[in-house]
């Protein structure tokens, strides 16, 4: 995993030096391409600020990067796996078409086993990494301006409505209802913890969340009504500056992030995520401290509700909040990423502290 790997630049080292140690241990994903290969890629390395390294390929596959065709990072896996060779050669020769189980049922496996072996091997059902690269490459053709049918043909959906149906999950708001004169505008984020869905204005930062939160759907649905329905898709300097700044926090070059930000809640949501913000990356604190800090000793129930209605995710560091007794708790993002970013925020303490689990206070 990325908090267990040696530092950036000493894997930058073994990537220009194909060092052979690394294989199968080490993966580097390059923004430029979209691919992850293994450190021995005999391909023309990319630059150091490109690369993003993990120590699985379902990391890098949930970040959203294909396979490199020179490497072959899936290699190891196929080849313990018939089924697995199988249907990924008929993922990259068919990767806009609309698999369902009753193909894999044709090609002659197991539905369940080749469910389970691709949940062990990378997180994810073959279906659902097939529907994910298609509808993000839907979603991207919107943002970069195409028309609705574009995306559609783009995502590989055979039916308009079937396009509709999987933005109307996502974005709460169908592909052809989206406003053709946003005030907010939806862009797909891709980072190292599985994709992101960033929501903003032309000045601000309105919403950043994984795309499998839970309360997603309730989230967009809330901004399109504070719109009155001028939710759509595009791209804007803020969407542009946060994805840079995500990119940089997960590279370890930095915990801070300045994008300009908007808040919808009350005025005691807005005092708890500002109190948020204040936590240092690599430190934690409890409810209590945070009713505490800002002045409101007794009211540790409304500081966890306010805590769960944020709705810009790393930005707004609710994962730094863990229960008195220090234990996780809750997080809209799933459990196993507040454990993930906790222990990548490590790397941002002061060397003195390193050794220490959680900070608090």
């Amino acid at each position: 995993m990325l908090f267990d790997l040696p530092s950036h630049n000493t894997l930058y080292k073994a990537l220009l030096a194909r060092d052979a140690s690394y294989d199968g241990q080490v993966y580097v994903c390059v923004s430029s391409t979209g691919v992850f290969c293994r450190l021995t890629c005999p391909a023309r390395k990319p630059k150091q600020e490109n690369c993003t390294f993990f120590g699985t390929v379902g990391e890098c596959i949930e970040a959203g990067f294909r396979a490199c065709k020179r490497c072959h990072p899936l290699a190891p896996m196929a080849l313990a796996d018939p089924a697995i060779a199988a249907l990924l050669a008929a993922l990259d020769e068919r990767p806009d078409y609309r698999w369902r189980e009753s193909d894999v049922a044709r090609m002659g496996f197991d539905l369940s086993t080749v469910r389970r072996s691709f949940k062990r091997q990378f997180g994810m059902t073959f279906l659902e990494m097939a529907r994910q690269r298609r509808l993000r490459d839907g979603f991207e053709t919107l943002a970069d301006g195409g028309t609705v049918i574009d995306g559609q043909l783009e995502a590989g959906f055979e039916s308009a409505s079937a396009f509709r149906s999987a933005f109307l999950k996502l974005l709460g708001k169908a592909s052809g209802n989206l406003s053709a004169d946003p005030m907010l505008f939806a862009d797909w984020v891709p980072t190292p913890l599985g994709d992101m869905v960033s929501v903003t204005s032309k000045s601000q930062l309105h919403l950043l969340e994984f795309i499998d939160r839970k309360a997603l759907p309730k989230e967009l649905e809330r901004l399109n009504g504070f719109t009155k329905g001028r939710l759509g898709i595009g791209r804007t300097d803020p969407a542009a500056q946060i994805k840079e700044e995500l990119s940089a926090f997960f590279e370890g070059a930095t915990s801070e992030f300045r994008t300009p930000l908007a808040y919808h809640g009350s005025e005691f949501s807005g005092a708890v995520w500002d109190a948020l913000r204040e936590i240092p990356a690599g430190t934690t604190r409890s409810y209590a401290e945070i009713a505490t800090r800002i002045g409101r000793p007794s009211a540790v129930r409304a500081v966890a509700r306010a805590n769960g209605a944020n709705q810009i995710a790393l930005v707004i560091p609710c994962h730094r909040v863990i229960g008195a007794d220090g234990s996780l708790t809750g997080y809209g993002g799933g459990l196993w990423r507040k454990q993930k970013l906790l222990e990548i925020e490590r790397q941002y303490l002061p060397e003195k502290s390193k050794g220490t689990h959680h900070v608090t206070g």
